[in-house]
């Protein structure tokens, strides 16, 4: 029989943590912008490279606030910035070494980060899937 429940709330999870990355990447892409225009300089005016590398921390620091607000544990932690991380540390290497564009770079980062992150939630299905796992003590879950 299908735990319908639990397909549920993984579901609802990967929809939360890409939620998380885009107001991740708005907010922080805008922070960045703002500091190096108060700088002299601007975001675009930076190394392709050094912009891929920023937009990965960019999605990867509030994942991270998140899922601690959320109750996960260091390791979890650990494992889901790892997905994100490495593709873009990846992606930003090959654009510094002049393989990929900067465009190149960033959709190769996004590709290959979605479905890592997918993939260590699969691998960790059980955790993902349970509410009480997810919801912390923070939240009353």
């Amino acid at each position: 029989m299908t735990n319908h429940h639990g397909i549920r709330t993984f579901v609802l999870h990967v929809f939360e943590m890409l939620l998380v990355m885009a107001i991740g990447m708005g907010v922080f892409s805008a922070l960045a912008a703002f500091l190096f225009s108060v700088a002299g300089s601007s975001l675009m005016g930076q190394p392709g490279w050094l912009r891929v590398a920023l937009m990965g921390v960019n999605m990867t620091v509030p994942m991270v606030l998140w899922m601690l607000l959320r109750g996960h544990t260091a390791a979890q932690n650990a494992e889901m910035a790892a997905s994100m991380v490495v593709p873009s540390a990846v992606a930003a290497l090959f654009v510094a070494a002049g393989t990929f564009s900067t465009a190149t770079g960033f959709v190769v980062q996004h590709v290959v980060m979605v479905p890592a992150m997918i993939g260590v939630m699969l691998l960790r299905y059980d955790e993902y899937s349970h509410h009480e796992t997810h919801h912390g003590a923070v939240l009353g879950g």
